[in-house]
C-alpha cells in the first residue's frame, strides 16, 4: 500500500514538473516583454499599443513595455523584429504598410511572409482626410475641385512611403484624376505637427491623432477612407459616398513576431492578445480613439495579409508608385 502511495506521489510530481517545463518552454517567464512600434510616440499605433500593453501586463503578471523604433515607414522596426529575440519576449505591433505594401515598393532586408509570423489582427480603422483651417477648404468637394484646378500644388502628409495614409492619397489621385503631392513622415505625430504648422496642406490621419484638433477647429475633417462613416464623426462622409464608389483604404495594425519563435509561444501569444482585445475596458478605450479591435486566429491574419498584399500591389502597379 505504501509503495503504491509513493508511486502515486512520484507520478503527481512528475506531471507537475512536466507542466512547469512545458510552461517554461512555451512562454517567456520572468522576463520583460517588449511590444515594438514602428512609428514615433504620439500617433495612433503608439496609442493603441500602450492601451493593449498595459492590459497585457496586468493579465500575464509580467512587465510589458512599448518601444518606439520609427523610420522608413515602419520598416526599421519590422526588420528588427525579424532578426530579434526568438524566445517570445519581443512582439511587434505591425502595420499594413511594411507587412503588405512595402514589398511592392522596395527591396527589403527581410521578407514579411517568411521572416515574420502572424499572431492576431489588432485593430482596424479608416483614416480621415483633414486639412488645416487656414487652407480655407471646408468640404471634400472643395478639396477635389482645388486639386483639379491646381495640379501638383496641393500636398498631403503620410506616416511614410508605402503606408496606408500614402496609398489612400494615391488611390484618390487615381479615382478622381487629380495630382496631389505625397510628403512622407516618420509617424503620425510629426506629420500632424507640420500640418498644424502649415507646412503641409492635408493629411490622411487616424481619428485618434486628429480628433483634439478637429474639436478645437484647427483642423477640418473632409472625408473618411473606410466603407462606412465613423461613429465618432457621423456628419463626415466617406470618400466612397462622395462620388467615388468603391473607394476603400482601411488602415490596420496586427501583432507579429519573428518566424523563428517556437510555435507554442506564438499560439500562447494569440491566446493572451485575443483575451486583451476582447476585454470590455480595452475595447472601450480603443473605440474612444476611433479604433476597432479585431482579434482573430493566426490563420485568419495570414489569409488577410495575403489578400491585402494582392490588392495594394494592384494599385501600386496601376499608379506606377515607387519608394520615395
Amino acid at each position: 500500500m505504501r509503495q503504491h502511495n509513493i508511486k502515486a506521489v512520484i507520478a503527481t510530481l512528475a506531471l507537475g514538473m512536466s507542466a512547469l517545463s512545458a510552461s517554461a518552454q512555451d512562454f517567456p517567464v520572468n522576463k520583460t516583454i517588449t511590444v515594438m512600434v514602428g512609428f514615433a510616440a504620439g500617433g495612433a499605433t503608439d496609442t493603441a499599443a500602450r492601451i493593449i500593453a498595459k492590459k497585457l501586463g496586468e493579465n500575464i503578471g509580467q512587465p510589458v513595455v512599448v518601444e518606439n523604433k520609427g523610420g522608413a515607414g515602419g520598416n526599421i522596426a519590422h526588420q528588427y523584429t525579424a532578426v530579434g529575440p526568438t524566445d517570445g519576449s519581443l512582439i511587434l505591433f505591425g502595420s499594413v504598410g511594411p507587412l503588405t505594401i512595402a514589398p511592392h515598393l522596395m527591396k527589403l532586408p527581410y521578407d514579411p511572409v517568411k521572416d515574420l509570423a502572424p499572431i492576431t489582427m489588432g485593430v482596424n480603422f479608416p483614416n480621415v482626410l483633414v486639412v488645416g483651417a487656414d487652407t480655407k477648404i471646408k468640404t471634400f468637394a472643395e478639396f477635389v475641385a482645388f486639386a483639379k484646378k491646381n495640379p501638383g500644388k496641393l500636398d498631403y502628409a503620410s506616416t511614410g512611403a508605402g503606408s496606408a495614409s500614402h496609398l489612400a492619397g494615391e488611390m484618390l489621385n487615381l479615382m478622381a484624376n487629380i495630382d496631389t503631392v505625397h510628403i512622407p513622415y516618420k509617424g503620425g505625430a510629426p506629420a500632424l505637427q507640420d500640418l498644424l504648422g502649415g507646412r503641409v496642406a492635408a493629411y490622411y490621419s487616424t481619428y485618434a491623432t486628429a480628433q483634439p484638433h478637429i474639436d478645437s477647429g484647427r483642423l477640418v475633417a473632409l472625408a473618411s477612407t473606410g466603407t462606412e462613416r465613423l461613429t465618432s464623426l457621423p456628419k463626415i462622409p466617406t470618400i466612397a459616398e462622395s462620388g467615388y464608389p468603391g473607394f476603400a483604404a482601411t488602415n490596420w495594425y496586427a501583432f507579429v513576431a519573428s518566424s523563428k519563435v517556437p510555435q507554442p509561444i506564438l499560439d500562447r501569444w494569440n491566446v493572451e492578445l485575443v483575451k486583451v482585445l476582447k476585454s470590455p475596458d480595452v475595447v472601450a478605450a480603443l473605440n474612444k480613439h476611433g479604433l476597432t479591435p479585431q482579434p482573430g486566429t493566426r490563420d485568419e491574419l495570414t489569409r488577410y495579409m495575403a489578400s491585402e498584399t494582392l490588392s495594394w500591389g494592384k494599385l501600386i502597379r496601376e499608379r506606377k508608385i515607387t519608394a520615395q
